[in-house]
């Protein structure tokens, strides 16, 4: 595999760039280690630093070893500045998609700047192998807390006391903290794919969709299952069946190759030829790492081939306004051949 700071090195030779700056705090972290709040990367072909304040200094010097850690002296962006000015880099990449204006404006006074927006997070779309294995243990705390919420759920509760549930076990287990604001979203509130959860009581005979991560290390897990407590009618049930039938043969013929579009395809055609194209309206699926939306996206106008050591999520869903919805998601790594779950927990129809 090639590593992390050959692919900068390759950038740098191929935009014809001195150095580049790094100010995004998740391409930071993945670069450096650096988990402080502050700071920016200079990184040249043969020099790597890392500028931050006073109060990060030393956790900078136990965390991003092979980086120089330069003390901030003044605005961040002048000791940016002054870092660039003493490697005699001209020519110098900046994240356009993330810097504003003013921080352009800056950096303009004494450097020429090319645009590298995006670049670095094409470099971690391909993961290695400590991340895959912080990703796996952010997958097993998620997996865990499902078997849990089986256990613990019941009609006459309400989604919030679920929701707090889940965010405590996880911590419990593990985690430093939820991916995102966790999804409970019982009876005709499953209609809604981001139905964060409310006051509402759960009854007898609803569907309940739950959508959750574990932060662990940095690094995020993203799932999502749906159960019933009591018989939650036959449409729903055969609803169900679909988005397994979708999931299910996303997760076994999606392969190494296949565009982003190609692999949205493969769960949608088979939710619509059931009927309910109209109802699965958000891609299959996206990648995940320090982010829990990063790249690759699998969706109709994603051409991003899937390669080695990607990790993506596989979620399709039908959401039926006034009844309810179904959604099902797993964790999966792109293997040579295939791809390989993270999230291992039961997709049979729990009936409580």
């Amino acid at each position: 595999m090639i590593m992390k700071f050959e692919k900068v090195n390759q950038l740098l030779e191929q935009k014809n760039l001195d150095a580049i700056v790094v100010l995004s705090p998740h391409n930071r972290r993945y670069l450096s280690l650096f988990t402080g709040s502050s700071g920016a990367l200079v990184i040249s072909r043969d020099k790597r630093f890392l500028v931050t304040d006073f109060r990060y200094t030393v956790q900078a010097a136990e965390q991003a070893g092979e980086f120089e850690v330069v003390k901030q002296s003044g605005g961040l962006l002048d000791s940016v500045a002054e870092v660039i000015k003493t490697i005699s880099a001209e020519t110098v990449g900046f994240e356009g998609d993330l810097i504003t204006y003013q921080q352009f404006a800056k950096l303009k006074q004494t450097m020429d700047l090319v645009d590298i927006g995006g670049e670095i997070e094409q470099i971690r779309m391909i993961k290695e192998p400590f991340e895959i294995d912080l990703i796996q243990k952010a997958a097993d705390i998620a997996d865990e807390t499902y078997e849990h919420i089986l256990k613990f759920v019941r009609a006459g509760m309400t989604e919030m006391e679920v929701n707090n549930e889940i965010e405590m076990f996880m911590r419990k287990n593990g985690a430093s903290g939820s991916s995102f604001e966790t999804i409970v979203a019982s009876g005709h509130r499953g209609a809604l794919p981001h139905g964060v959860a409310t006051n509402k009581v759960i009854n007898n005979g609803e569907m309940i969709t739950l959508d959750y991560g574990a932060i662990y290390q940095g690094y995020i897990s993203d799932i999502t299952r749906s159960f019933a407590i009591g018989d939650p009618g036959e449409e729903m049930k055969k609803v169900y069946d679909i988005v397994l039938k979708s999931q299910v043969t996303a997760l076994e013929t999606v392969k190494p190759g296949m565009t982003g579009a190609e692999a949205d395809a493969i769960a949608r055609n088979i939710i619509k030829d059931a009927g309910y194209g109209d109802n699965f309206g958000h891609s299959l699926g996206h990648g995940i790492g320090l982010e829990v939306h990063e790249g690759p996206g699998l969706s109709s106008n994603s051409d991003i081939k899937l390669q080695k050591n990607m990790c993506v999520t596989l979620e399709p869903g039908i959401y039926v306004e006034g009844l309810g919805g179904v959604r099902i998601e797993d964790d999966v790594i792109v293997t040579e051949t295939a791809l390989k779950r993270f999230t291992h927990s039961t997709k049979d129809l729990i009936i409580l």
